[in-house]
């Protein structure tokens, strides 16, 4: 596994999440000046500075339920408000638009130019508010520096980092649906046309070489595709053309964005096999999402400020009902923490991970390393 996925994994997360919160904001009509800093205080969240080197460090991926709170967590960094049902469809979405462009990617290192599409989006986002636009410039740059000289094959490693963490997440989501590219069973579909990865010959041709090096044969074979050659190369700079049109929004035409459980007992058994194994290493999970969630800062609202609640659903009955009917296996069950930096929160956290006994969260009743870290840092 790679250890260099997490920048990337929280980036192209972030980017799709902040699509999917643009296009509510606009469908409820939430007053302009009120959307304008929910997406300001969220991108200035996701952004700073000291979480961001926290973030860069060569690390590990969190689990799943330990993401799943970094992102609860930025959702509201904000006088914005999400139920559960909702956070819940929020993050379905947000994953499952990114394991679709990780899957469709024509070359692992075409992973960077569905970041650079994200970030392109956010600095349009933040455009009128120049010191934001600044902090995410300068991660931008952070971007470049890091990954842009990495080999091909820490692209791919990457790249099978990332569908790793995505093999067991098999949720349907009505636009992927509608566009065909999605199966009943949420899996994708995968296309036989289209330009091919962008250095590569259109597949149809076999070559043969006698040991001198010269062509002495060769012979075609039918591809089973409708293949094109690529025009160009996505640029992989600041500034500059994509090509790759992977990371854009894909929400900034109106469409519904109605997410479905997977029926099939496969995926289901998988979420609950990972829900019931104890991990050994949740002490070392914990120290590393504390110390990043203790960066994380997040504005309080002040009493001038009137929050307000964004429902992803059409109703507030419909959001209810999905709370129901949503199967325990798919559950994050997150509960609110406040991760500070103070002296004081700082040593009672180092406290609280000196009394965790490994030993513990393996006689405990079977959970996630999640669940333990959550009830560890609960009240903190």
């Amino acid at each position: 596994m790679s250890m260099r996925t997490l920048p990337l994994l929280f980036i192209n997360l972030g980017g799709e999440m902040l699509y999917i919160l643009d296009q509510r904001l606009r469908a409820q009509n939430i007053p302009a000046d009120k959307a304008r800093k929910v997406m300001n205080d969220i991108i200035t969240t996701m952004f700073n500075k000291t979480f961001m080197e926290e973030l860069f460090k060569p690390q590990e991926l969190y689990s799943k339920k330990a993401l799943r709170t970094v992102f609860d967590r930025l959702a509201h960094a904000s006088i914005m408000r999400l139920n559960q049902a909702s956070m819940d469809k929020l993050y379905d979405l947000m994953t499952m638009a990114f394991k679709y462009q990780v899957l469709l990617c024509p070359r692992p290192k075409d992973i960077l130019l569905v970041s650079f599409n994200h970030m392109d989006a956010i600095k349009d986002f933040i455009r009128d508010s120049p010191s934001i636009f600044n902090q995410v410039d300068e991660i931008f740059r952070q971007l470049i520096e890091m990954y842009g000289s990495l080999p091909a094959g820490e692209f791919q490693l990457i790249r099978q980092t990332l569908l790793i963490f995505f093999q067991d997440m098999h949720i349907r989501v009505s636009i992927f649906l509608k566009d065909k590219v999605q199966n009943s069973n949420g899996r994708f579909v995968l296309p036989t046309s289209g330009p091919v990865p962008y250095g590569t010959q259109i597949p149809g041709l076999i070559r043969m070489f006698n040991c001198n090096g010269d062509e002495v044969k060769k012979s075609e074979f039918p591809n089973g595709g409708n293949y094109t050659s690529p025009l160009q190369e996505g640029s992989f700079d600041l500034y500059g053309g994509r090509v790759l049109k992977l990371g854009t929004n894909m929400y900034s035409v109106s469409r519904p964005v109605e997410t479905h459980m997977s029926g099939t007992s496969k995926s289901s058994a998988s979420h609950a096999k990972e829900n019931a194994a104890p991990n050994p290493l949740a002490k070392e999970e914990l120290n590393l999402l504390a110390r990043l969630m203790g960066r994380l800062e997040v504005k309080k609202t002040t009493g001038s400020e009137s929050g307000f609640r964004v429902n992803l659903f059409s109703t507030d009955e419909e959001e209810e009902e999905a709370a129901i009917l949503r199967p325990s296996e798919f559950s994050y069950q997150f509960i609110n923490i406040q991760a500070t930096q103070d002296q004081q929160s700082n040593e009672e956290l180092a406290r609280i991970m000196g009394e965790f006994k490994e030993e513990d969260s393996v006689s405990q009743s079977p959970c996630s390393k999640g669940d333990d870290l959550l009830a560890m840092m609960d009240g903190l």
